[in-house]
């Protein structure tokens, strides 16, 4: 059955157009209703009967979970048109229309595992963290680390150690910390508290850490360490909120699974010699470490903010929260259902949950809202957003991307991405904007206009990589070759041909198989298609004969394997068989004749000119042939045997 959109006008505030957001989006939608959170709460209680009912008002969604609840009826969807296109100037009936049919889709539901905390708490520092343990020992099992065995209270409420943190790993439900000189104290006795000997690398677990130390954080991005609650023991108020926090840091929590790991096609390593390093660069938080060939990800240590998804030249990371296939539907269905809904050509605006929300919703209710053909994109990490889901928006009929950072955002791997789009499609199309104020959100969206020209859209299906290409050859139908700027995933491998031996170590090593050989001749073969410019061929090549060029071909030639590189192979001088490279046979014949004792003879020289099976042949039957040994006692038969009785 056909999704039913619910639609209210919001006490007369905006006029949405139940006729032109019916046709342009596919969906049912019920008459215009004028206060249906309050006076027409019963008639809400009937739309919310029909199955599949989606309410076009997110201010109140509570109030109408909650009448959902009551008459135990399915929780509704809910779509903000109000904020986002009936509180701004122009035609809002296309903007309303595809914003309609993307809460229509049915997307996939984000992964999760159980995290458990029982509860076992750390806590840092010295005098404040003795009155933070005594205030939480009633409901956490803590125990405090000081430096100084000076301050050792009495109080046994909780336990106390002295020494130093060597390290901590891991977060939440899963810490586990070492130290050094740690002491612990000897329960009993009278007098002052007696300690252990000092003990260094000792090794603990704890599901909580609470860093009252007042020094540099343990964790990068701790901020983003679940678990990990740190205070400025000086400032009475941020210590008692951290203990708040913590107190309530018990039981079973859902920890997302932002993104997915395929080892296969990682191109961070190949025999310990190290190529891509794009998401150890960028990730924020550690999560993310060397295994080897692959790297591998901490789920509970990942924060999501997807910057390594966006940078991944493979696809060996992908963001999951929600996948980008996901991405690619919602962004061609606002597209083409503007479009179909009498829109001319839209302008995508991407936000985060939190900031950017918050900046449309005022600039709606206190200013002039959003322009008609800008169509908001909410997405829960802006880093996500890398350059194939820019240009997939651009390929889908979008005529430019703008991405609103907000205060907390990481506008470096951002405008890496952002850069790489530009220079695909070839105008300055793609902007990230951080505006002050919602006013000043409002005024840059009304003053600027599409820049992209007129180009018949795609459908963004496949990989990234894919994608990626696809809208290139959209957005620029007559080019060729895109130069692009270092550090691109897509390019090509020049030979230097005079120094290149056909070694083939390049072949050998490359993660994505874009460098390959014959089986029949010595070549060294190359499609483009399939180059990440990792740059492992250029640092395992023993000549130093490969660099690296990034570029975007468009032709069909980067979809086939080309020759970069072949020489004359060798004949046996046996038996004919063609094997090697016939310069390297000739030079390294050269070389040794004359210069190495173990060529001093024509014979033994002669075996380097010769294929596998004809130097082993030949070096069996030579008169000084290692594998000889003495002669073999000739075989005793019967006759043997009964001779000998006749000769006795």
């Amino acid at each position: 059955m056909t999704k039913k959109l619910v639609l209210c006008d919001c006490l007369g505030s905006q006029k949405p157009n139940a006729t032109s957001i019916s046709q342009g989006s596919g969906l049912r939608c019920s008459k215009v209703y004028t206060s249906l959170c309050q006076d027409q709460l019963g008639e809400a209680a009937k739309e919310l009967a029909d199955e599949d009912t989606i309410v076009a008002c997110q201010q109140e969604r509570a109030v109408f979970e909650e009448l959902a609840a009551e008459l135990e009826l399915p929780v509704p969807g809910f779509v903000d048109l109000r904020d986002r296109a009936g509180w701004g100037e122009g035609d809002s009936a296309p903007k309303m229309a595809a914003l309609a049919a993307e809460a229509a889709l049915t997307l996939p539901a984000g992964k999760s595992i159980d995290v458990i905390s029982e509860g076992t708490c750390l806590i840092l520092g010295g005098s404040a963290a003795l009155a933070a343990a005594a205030d939480l020992s009633g409901t956490l099992a803590v125990t405090v680390l000081i430096a100084d065995a000076t301050e050792m209270p009495v109080d046994r409420r909780f336990d106390v150690v002295v020494g130093q943190l060597r390290q901590g790993r891991g977060a939440l439900g899963g810490f586990s910390v070492s130290f050094d000189r740690l002491q612990e104290v000897i329960p009993g006795g009278r007098g002052a508290v007696q300690l252990t000997a000092p003990q260094d690398g000792a090794q603990s677990e704890c599901d909580i850490i609470v860093d009252l130390t007042g020094n540099p954080p343990l964790f990068p991005a701790h901020e983003k360490r679940e678990g990990y609650l740190r205070a400025d023991p000086a400032h009475p108020p941020s210590v008692a909120r951290v203990l708040m926090e913590a107190a309530q840091l018990i039981g079973t929590f859902e920890q997302p699974l932002y993104v997915s790991l395929e080892p296969s096609l990682c191109a961070h390593s190949r025999a310990e010699k190290k190529a891509c390093t794009n998401c150890l660069d960028l990730c924020p938080t550690g999560a993310i470490t060397s295994a080897g060939e692959h790297v591998a990800i901490d789920p509970l240590i990942c924060a999501g903010c997807g910057a390594c998804s966006a940078a991944c030249p493979s696809g060996a990371i992908r963001y999951d929260a929600p996948p980008v296939d996901a991405v690619f539907r919602r962004l061609a269905t606002l597209a083409s259902t503007f479009r179909s809904a009498g829109g001319a050509m839209p302008r995508l605006l991407v936000h985060d949950l939190a900031h950017g929300r918050e900046m449309i919703s005022l600039a709606a209710r206190f200013g002039r809202g959003l322009p008609s053909d800008v169509v908001p994109f909410e997405l829960e990490a802006l880093a996500s957003f890398g350059h194939a889901e820019m240009l997939a928006a651009l390929g889908s009929g979008f005529g430019n991307v703008d991405i609103l950072l907000s205060p907390k955002s990481d506008r470096a791997p951002i405008e890496v991405q952002a850069t790489l789009a530009r220079a695909i499609s070839g105008a300055d199309n793609v902007a990230l904007i951080d505006p002050v104020d919602p006013e000043a959100l409002s005024d840059l969206l009304y003053a600027a206009s599409p820049i992209s020209g007129e180009t018949d859209p795609v459908l963004p299906l496949g990989t990234r990589r894919q994608v990626t290409r696809l809208a290139a050859k959209a957005l620029q139908p007559d080019a060729k070759t895109l130069p692009l700027p270092d550090g691109a995933p897509y390019g090509a491998v020049l030979v230097n041909t005079d120094a290149c031996t056909l070694c083939l170590s390049c072949v050998s090593l490359c993660p994505s198989g874009a460098l390959g050989d014959s089986p029949d001749l010595p070549q060294l073969r190359f499609q483009e298609d399939a180059c990440l410019q990792c740059g492992l061929c250029a640092n395992i090549c023993p000549e130093a004969a490969i660099t690296l060029q990034p570029q975007l071909n468009l032709t069909d030639t980067a979809l086939n394997q080309v020759v970069l590189h072949e020489e004359e192979p060798f004949p046996c001088v046996e038996c004919g068989a063609l094997f090697g490279v016939k310069s390297t046979v000739e030079r390294i014949t050269e070389k040794l004749a004359g210069n190495h004792a173990m060529y001093d003879r024509p014979e033994a020289l002669r075996m380097i000119q010769m294929c596998d099976n004809c130097r082993v042949q030949a070096q069996f039957h030579a008169d000084d042939s290692p594998f000889k040994g003495a002669e073999r006692p000739r075989t005793r038969t019967t006759d043997d045997y009964l001779s000998k009785r006749r000769d006795h």
